[in-house]
């Protein structure tokens, strides 16, 4: 049976060109297609952190978008190489991107870009940062690609394929009790004003788990769950860049997500818990304990 297949959409979203193959051939195409993704979204990723650990070496420029959230130049630059590269070989592609380099046309491509999560870090040359970048496609995430410059660690994911660190498969721990876990979360910038502010989940989990830290960098708290360097991890307040490629290379790597009651995780969530799949049910019940 043949199939259609759209090579482009307008500006709204209909097709300008629609071409009639084989199933087999939609097939081979889409593969294809996905390949040249993954081999651009690894290699915008490496060019960007090339940049952040350049950037280390020379005098930041920081300017402030709240009373705490900082950024520096950058993040920026980071930022428009991995754009430049997008709009180079996929131009029709939408951008959702922290610094605002987005493209909004329609397109059921959508690029999910931290340039540099860990900004705080960064400006304070405490070395735990990274680049993330998701791909979505028609609304789900289907590839995430974390960099860490520092260590050259490149945590990878393509979904159903599984999730990889500098290529080698990883999976998340073993460890099947709370108390036994060493938990990882984060504080958003309005922790100073707002009450809601993840201090009450901090303390009950230091009483319930073997340890927690914080370390500053979202997408690489969800790499080290994945890779078994940690078992858990919760956060309020996360945003779409933060969470798109560190989602699925958790997930991929047999980990489980939710929001803090236990319901379905979605990257436009405002609540996140992750965790190694063997500890989920606890860490839930810890969360809900002030609810």
């Amino acid at each position: 049976m043949n199939a259609p297949i759209i090579s482009s959409l307008d500006r709204n979203g209909n097709p300008q060109k629609v071409f009639t193959f084989d199933r087999k051939t939609c097939y081979i195409a889409a593969m294809t297609e996905m390949k040249q993704i993954r081999a651009l979204a690894i290699r915008a990723a490496k060019k960007a952190g090339q940049i952040l650990k350049k950037g280390q070496q020379g005098e930041l420029k920081i300017s402030y978008k709240g009373d705490l959230n900082l950024v520096t130049n950058v993040d920026q630059l980071s930022e428009e190489a991995i754009v430049a590269l997008i709009n180079k070989h996929f131009p029709e592609h939408q951008i959702l991107a922290e610094e605002g380099h987005d493209r909004t046309e329609p397109s059921p491509f959508r690029w999910i870009i931290d340039p540099l999560d860990g900004t705080t870090n960064y400006a304070h040359h405490f070395p735990f940062f990274c680049v993330s970048i998701g791909v979505e496609v028609k609304g789900k995430v289907q590839l995430g690609v974390v960099f860490d410059p520092i260590r050259n660690e490149l945590f990878f994911a393509e979904r159903d394929k599984g999730a990889f660190l500098n290529e080698r498969p990883i999976r998340t721990s073993s460890i099947a009790h709370l108390r036994k876990s060493l938990l990882v979360t984060g504080f958003a910038y309005d922790v100073q004003t707002d009450p809601i502010n993840n201090f009450n989940h901090f303390i009950n989990f230091s009483m319930k788990a073997q340890g927690v830290r914080r370390t500053g960098s979202a997408a690489l708290d969800l790499c080290y769950v994945a890779s078994g360097r940690l078992d858990g991890f919760w956060e309020l307040k996360l945003h779409p860049w933060d969470t798109a490629a560190g989602s699925l290379i958790l997930t991929e790597a047999g980990g489980k997500l939710s929001d803090f009651s236990g319901k379905p995780f979605s990257i436009y969530d405002s609540e996140m818990l992750a965790s190694n799949g063997k500890i989920h049910r606890e860490m839930i019940d810890v969360l809900q304990k002030i609810r």
